[in-house]
Order: structure tokens, then C-alpha cells, then sequence
């Protein structure tokens, strides 16, 4: 099968541990089975490479969302998908970079902060939780969900296939993918 699309960016937002590498991953496998053009920018990946240096205050959490959205922009503008997979933590932000790229699907990986524990092998939630670690996303630094997404999952409540279908009936039900 052979994917026709255009370009876009499919940019998943939601607290560390929600399932926004996960999903996309699912989502990778299937744009690839496809032969579509398509680039991933998993936020912990990008930090590394394209955002090495900044720290966790609003200011560089910022910068490395701008930079992030710049990059997919770029790719979406040449026709090729920009899977982006980012905590993402500030309104604002999201809704700037969205303005600025004519295709965009915003997802919310939504997950309740007690499931978030559970599946954190690092303990980082629970040290979070206890004071011991700060700027820590939805616990001690905010994380504002996005208010009118174009997609929900409930990745503590739904089964993994379940959360990429509807993902991909989106994309499907805005031409982007056919």
C-alpha cells in the first residue's frame, strides 16, 4: 500500500510517561509501511542534538519548542510529515507554533498523574512528588492542556491500538492521509 499525502505536522503533547513516543512510534510504523515521506521529532531526542545546552525554565523549555516547530514547519512546508512527540508543557507556545504551519493536528495524550507514577521505572514522579526534584512538568512546573484539541487519547484508559486509530481516522478524515 502507498500512503498519498501532503505535508503536515502531527504534533502529540501530554506529561512525561502519557505515551506520546509510544504512539508515535505505531504511527511511524505505519506512515513507513506506506512509503510516506515522513520525519520524527521526539522531544527527548531533540533535546539532545538540537537543543543541547538549555535547562527546564519556561524561557529554554520555550526555546526548545520554537526550535522543535520550526524544524517541522520546514519538513511540513516540503511535504513531508512531522511527527512531533514533545511534552510541550506551555499553552502558548503550542498555539504560536500552530499559527504558523497551515497544516496542524494537534494530539493530547491525556493521562492521570497516578497512572503516570506507576509506569515511571526512573521514580521520577514519586521524587517529584516528594520535593526532590525540581521543574518537574505537571508537578512542580505546569503543564496546560491544549483547550480545543484536535484529538484525545486517554492512554491510561485505552488499549495502545485503540489510541493510534484514532489518530490516524483524523488524519484520514482531513484528507491528509488517503
Amino acid at each position: 500500500m502507498s500512503l498519498n499525502h501532503e505535508g503536515f505536522v502531527l504534533w502529540l503533547t501530554g506529561m512525561s510517561g502519557a505515551g506520546k513516543s509510544t504512539i508515535s512510534d505505531q504511527l511511524m510504523e505505519r506512515f513507513r509501511a506506506g512509503n510516506a515521506k515522513v520525519e520524527l521529532l521526539d522531544g527527548d531526542i531533540v533535546r539532545t542534538n538540537l537543543s543541547q545546552g538549555l535547562g527546564f525554565s519556561r524561557e529554554d523549555r520555550d526555546t526548545n519548542i520554537r526550535r522543535i516547530g520550526f524544524v517541522a514547519e520546514l519538513l511540513s512546508r516540503n511535504g513531508v510529515i512531522a511527527v512531533v512527540a514533545a511534552i510541550s508543557p506551555y499553552r502558548s507556545t503550542r498555539e504560536e507554533i500552530k499559527t504558523r504551519i497551515a497544516n496542524f493536528v494537534e494530539v493530547y495524550v491525556e493521562c492521570p498523574v497516578e497512572v503516570l507514577a506507576t509506569r515511571d521505572v526512573k521514580g521520577l514522579y514519586r521524587k517529584a512528588i516528594a520535593g526532590e526534584v525540581a521543574n518537574f512538568t505537571g508537578i512542580s512546573d505546569p503543564y496546560e492542556p491544549p483547550e480545543k484539541p484536535d484529538v484525545v487519547v486517554h492512554s491510561g484508559e485505552e488499549q495502545l491500538s485503540e489510541s493510534v486509530d484514532k489518530v490516524w481516522y483524523e488524519l484520514q478524515r482531513r484528507s491528509l492521509i488517503k
